[in-house]
C-alpha cells in the first residue's frame, strides 16, 4: 500500500534545498528523474493535488537517505499550479523505511531546514552576521547583527 503525500513548501531556491540536505545529513541527487516509493498507488488515500496516478514516483530531483538503500526518496516535482518552483512528494508508508526520521513527519524538519537556509542567504546578503544556535528542543535560533 502506499500513501503519497505532497508537502506545502514552494521551494525556488535551489542551493537553500541542497544546503538544508546537508543540514540533515541527507543526499541531493539532482536530476534524478525517479524517486523511490512503494511503487503502486493501491487507492487508500488521497493523490496528491494537481497528480495523477502515473505522475507518482517521476520528480526533476530527489532527496535521498545516504547509507541506507531501502528508505523512500522525497521527490523535487515542477509545480501543477503554473506557478515558479518544486513542490515535495515522498510515500510515508511505514516510515518510508527510514525517510521519515531524517525527513520529519509531514517533512517538517526538512521545512525548516529549508526556511533557515533561504532566511540565512537573505540576512547575509543584506549584510547581516548571522549565529545559529541549536536548541535542545531541535528548534533552530538565529541570531543577526549588523
Amino acid at each position: 500500500m502506499s500513501h503519497c503525500a505532497q508537502v506545502e513548501l514552494d521551494i525556488r531556491d535551489a542551493d537553500a534545498i541542497v544546503a538544508a540536505c546537508r543540514r540533515l545529513g541527507l543526499e541531493f541527487r539532482a536530476n534524478q528523474k525517479t524517486f523511490k516509493w512503494y511503487g503502486e498507488f493501491v487507492g487508500d488515500s488521497p493523490l496528491p493535488p494537481g497528480f495523477t496516478i502515473e505522475d507518482l514516483g517521476k520528480c526533476d530531483h530527489a532527496i535521498g537517505v545516504p547509507g541506507n538503500p531501502d528508505a523512500y526518496e522525497v521527490g523535487l516535482v515542477q509545480r501543477r499550479d503554473g506557478r515558479p518552483g518544486f513542490v515535495l512528494l515522498f510515500d510515508y508508508w511505514q516510515g518510508g523505511h527510514g525517510l521519515m526520521e531524517k525527513v520529519g513527519k509531514n517533512c517538517v524538519k526538512l521545512k525548516q531546514a529549508y526556511a533557515a537556509e533561504v532566511a540565512l542567504k537573505q540576512a547575509r546578503m543584506q549584510g547581516f552576521a548571522v549565529r545559529e544556535e541549536q536548541r535542545a528542543d531541535g528548534s533552530l535560533r538565529l541570531t543577526l547583527t549588523r
